[in-house]
């Protein structure tokens, strides 16, 4: 066995521990981080960057957020069902952390909304290739170069598997190294941020009641296990409710043009297995949303509807909305896309001649579908007495080709498992503290209650940063005592 001493052990090396190793290197603690991966960043170098209330951007931009209005926001939308004092500590931190981050040569692009009905709270990280998926490993690089600055200790390849307590404290952490070898770091304290279990099928299912590739299709990222919950819950922490970040996913866009996706996606007509509309379509926009209506649909399913006037109306003048993830209103590929999608014989898209047709292919009952069909396009001439959707995107399906595209329930992965006060600190099922046990990032994160807070982009990678920074100043304190 190899031995090593330090204060602090993170174990693992994504933003949330990237953050706790240097915030506690910076308050003078000696600091071994874990990462059973041979490289830093974790899921998070797939990103775009962290929330941020307050900030320099938002008032160079005009944008009214402050502290006060997210933070009455983010509580009325969980029902009052969260830790406060985490959910205002991490918003009052969020423009400091920031500024701490630009410290470290990480630049940002501004603060900018998600889709339109969201705030502009998302802080995208700039690149060199501008603004797109994995910016935010630009921002990991620099967290992961100042951490070595400060003289962190990073053992990649080496997966923490325990725990040591002594006395009713932390003493130790267990790990195997890249040989094999199993090491033992004698330390104080230790930082669990191992980012959650969106690859441990198994556990979804138990927790969620979900199965992961049936009626899930949420991100599963190679490593993210439960490793670190685990841990915690065998170190005395208390466990919370295991959910999925809900994200819906439109099925069988992988290898498709994005004016596909981008169509389907749009406030045009969305309707169950029973043929029946299930919501306002406007608020589709909201991935988050729309998965909590599916979730509750027979066989966890829908289906967005469109007909060839529609798609020429889209070709024509352009989406009515995009996102951060869509940005380009241009859908002209989208009859490209669909003879890709004919030819490679997909599975999750139906082409039909009619309404029927479209119903028999899809396995949508059909004198439903059509009797709403009928329905929709009477609405489309006056008002949506259903739902009340804005007249705006009301579009009646008259013309044949129809297009139907499955809609099912997705996510970016699992968030909580670990109790925490507003500390970071773990604490046992009576809230008291379990000394030198700290957790950060998803393996903590309990504060979206049953949705997660899509209103607020950036929330993810903000409360992974934020809570990893808390979690290093809490720990860094700890030690010195």
């Amino acid at each position: 066995m190899i031995n090593y001493e330090t204060q602090i052990v993170v174990i693992a090396a994504g933003p949330s521990g990237l953050a706790a190793a240097v915030q506690a290197a910076e308050d003078g603690a000696k600091v071994i981080v874990l990462e059973k991966s041979a490289s830093v960043g974790g899921a998070a170098n797939m990103g775009m960057g962290p929330l941020g209330i307050g900030t320099r951007y938002q008032k160079q931009q005009m944008i009214d957020i402050t502290v006060e209005k997210a933070f009455n926001m983010f509580m009325e939308y969980t029902h009052y069902n969260v830790d406060a004092r985490l959910v205002k500590k991490y918003f009052e931190q969020s423009a400091d952390t920031i500024e701490w981050l630009e410290e470290m040569g990480v630049q940002f692009e501004g603060a900018f909304r998600y889709f339109p009905k969201s705030e502009a709270t998302w802080h995208i990280v700039k690149t060199d290739h501008g603004i797109g998926p994995r910016a935010a490993s630009f921002m990991n690089k620099a967290l992961y170069e100042r951490a070595v600055e400060l003289g962190v200790q990073f053992l990649l390849e080496t997966p923490a598997k325990k725990i040591i307590m002594k006395d009713g404290k932390v003493g130790g952490v267990i790990g195997i190294d890249k040989t094999g070898q199993e090491i033992e770091i004698s330390c104080q304290a230790a930082i669990i941020c191992t980012g959650g279990a969106g690859s441990n099928k198994q556990l979804i299912q138990e927790e969620t009641g979900l199965k992961h590739g049936e009626d899930l299709f949420s991100f599963a990222i190679p490593g993210l296990t439960g490793d670190g919950m685990k841990m915690a819950w065998e170190a005395g922490a208390g466990k919370t409710q295991v959910r999925i970040e809900m994200a819906a996913s439109i099925e069988g866009m992988e290898e498709l043009p994005q004016g596909i996706s981008n169509i389907f996606s749009q406030p045009n007509l969305l309707v169950n297995k029973l043929g029946k509309r299930v919501m306002n379509e406007e608020q589709m926009q909201n991935s988050t949303y729309l998965s909590n209506v599916v979730v509750h649909q027979k066989d966890k399913i829908c289906y967005s509807i469109v007909d060839s006037s529609i798609v020429k109306h889209y070709v024509r003048n352009g989406v009515d909305n995009v996102s951060l993830v869509r940005t380009n209103p241009d859908v002209s590929d989208f009859y490209d896309g669909i003879k890709m999608a004919q030819e490679n014989n997909n599975k999750d898209l139906y082409i039909a001649n009619s309404i029927e047709e479209l119903a028999q292919m899809a396995g949508i009952d059909e004198t439903a579908l059509i009797d709403t069909v009928d329905r929709y396009n009477d609405y489309c001439d006056s008002v949506d007495e259903e739902f009340f959707k804005d007249h705006r995107f009301l579009r009646p399906l008259i013309k044949a080709p129809y297009y139907c595209a499955k809609i099912r329930t997705g996510g970016y992965g699992t968030v909580g498992g670990i109790k925490i006060n507003e500390n970071c600190e773990a604490v046992n099922e009576s809230f008291e503290p379990v000394p030198g046990l700290y957790a950060a990032g998803a393996d903590s994160c309990n504060i979206y209650d049953d949705s997660y807070m899509f209103l607020l982009p950036g929330n993810s990678m903000g409360y992974a940063v934020n809570t990893g920074r808390i979690a290093g100043m809490s720990a860094a304190e700890y030690v010195e005592i």
